[in-house]
């Protein structure tokens, strides 16, 4: 049983004791400590708010709900929705902030609050702190009921989002529909069952549903790794389908299948994606400093420039604006597309995906094969609660001192078209490893070498 309060927001499982799971009271001082985040800068203020499918989203709903109306703030609830639409829905409203109640790829027993700003896009860390010490404040205040705000329930944005996607001059529609696409959607049964549905269908693709239905019972684990989308690939082996979509539950990270039930990798999602935008447009490109290098590689090989920022999307939204990136995202399935928002959105992955395969013309695992195949090992060394992790990285960048490094997340090390990045853990004694090669054995044993690093560095 765990409570995680942080800048990102506030997430844990559900059921329990007060401050130390995520209970009904915890949610409202949270709620409150946003809303009067909110109310310091805005006079009526409005919150955009919706849920994916999870089974404790109905209640926490309506205690997020009342919450910012007793505090004077009008609500526009899109009960089940996606993070994306909810996003895009905060700037057109022209609201002053938002809440999703999602635990993303956390299981059904999980429930968090994600907070954003008016443009649609994640608290900074400076905002969180000040949300954070709002909620724990005996400051909190609420109006007089005839102050409080109204509420609008809005249930049709799903389709406003993707009449949005349809209208990108990115998105082939024609040659899409032309192709006439077989494919399998596996929506966990939260809320990409309601949205991907309907977006293939609107481009004239063939859809077989599996786990479509919303009712919060995720039928395996939600995050979409090979591991756990293995009935996906299994039904694609035994039909005749040109690919499969796998989505999480707020639909905010996208993975693909290959027409031969093999897995087409999660870091190559966006890989795959920009290739395609910036064949039709030139520009820069972000992904984080965990995500494959090969998006380097597709970058540079039109002409243009890559830049890795610290892990979170708050901070690849950051490095984008910095560099005026056309496309970025994570090596998670995330594709950010600053012309629709800056947000990472499956939805929009999907359809410059399936544009990206009408013009290539050739099967999906064609598609794959076109680009650089690396291998990440990802890893995590537990290490005593008293020890001084912010040391051990300074000790490391020592010890590696002759090669290229990055000290803007952790600790970034490359070995020539290798490279290993270890981060400390925000909540936890841990240090996270991942390193990334042209093998996974190779990944693998480079991972294994830091850790060896770390172990005698300790010991010494």
């Amino acid at each position: 049983m765990s409570l995680i309060k942080s800048i990102a927001g506030l997430r844990g499982t559900v059921g329990g004791k007060v401050g130390e799971t995520l209970t009904p009271i915890d949610v409202a001082k949270f709620t409150a400590g946003f809303g009067m985040w909110i109310k310091e800068t805005h006079d009526q203020p409005k919150v955009v708010i919706g849920r994916d499918a999870r089974p404790s989203g109905v209640i926490f709903t309506a205690i997020v709900e009342n919450t910012l109306r007793a505090q004077g703030i009008d609500v526009i609830d899109l009960g089940l929705s996606t993070t994306p639409t909810v996003e895009m829905a905060v700037v057109n409203e022209k609201a002053q902030g938002g809440i999703i109640l999602t635990a993303s790829h956390n299981p059904s027993g999980w429930n968090a609050l994600k907070l954003l700003n008016e443009n649609g896009e994640f608290i900074t860390a400076a905002d969180g702190q000040k949300v954070l010490a709002w909620a724990d404040s005996p400051d909190l205040l609420f109006m007089d009921p005839k102050k409080f705000g109204a509420v609008e329930t809005k249930d049709d944005y799903i389709d406003w989002h993707i009449e949005q996607i349809l209208k990108l001059d990115l998105v082939n529609v024609e040659a899409i529909r032309e192709k006439g696409f077989k494919v399998v959607v596996d929506g966990v049964n939260s809320t990409g069952g309601i949205a991907v549905p309907k977006l293939l269908r609107k481009l004239g693709v063939e859809v077989t549903e599996l786990f479509c239905e919303p009712n919060g019972i995720f039928p395996h684990n939600p995050e979409p790794l090979p591991e756990n989308i293995t009935q996906i690939c299994n039904e694609i082996t035994s039909g005749d389908f040109d690919l499969g979509f796998v989505v999480d539950p707020d639909v905010d990270r996208l993975v693909m299948v290959c027409e031969d039930g093999v897995p087409f990798g999660e870091e190559y999602t966006l890989v795959s994606i920009a290739d395609y935008v910036l064949g039709k447009k030139s520009g820069n490109t972000v992904s984080n400093l965990s995500s494959t290098r090969a998006l380097q590689d597709v970058t540079e090989k039109h002409g243009n420039t890559y830049k890795a920022a610290a892990v979170g999307e708050v901070n690849v939204v950051t490095a984008m604006k910095e560099t005026n990136a056309v496309i970025g995202g994570e090596g998670n399935g995330g594709v950010i597309l600053p012309e629709l928002h800056y947000g990472r959105d499956a939805l929009v992955g999907i359809a410059l995906f399936l544009s990206h395969l009408a013009e290539f013309g050739k099967s999906t695992s064609m598609l794959r094969a076109t680009y650089p195949s690396y291998h990440i090992s990802k890893n995590k060394i537990e290490l005593d609660a008293n020890l001084d992790l912010d040391s051990v990285l300074e000790n490391l960048q020592l010890k590696y001192a002759k090669n290229k490094f990055s000290t803007i997340d952790g600790l970034k090390i490359e070995f020539d078209n290798e490279w290993v990045h270890l981060r400390k853990s925000n909540t936890e004694p841990i240090i996270r490893i991942y390193a990334e090669s042209d093998s996974q054995s190779t990944a693998d044993h480079l991972a294994q070498k830091l850790m060896m690093d770390i172990k005698e560095l300790i010991s010494a």
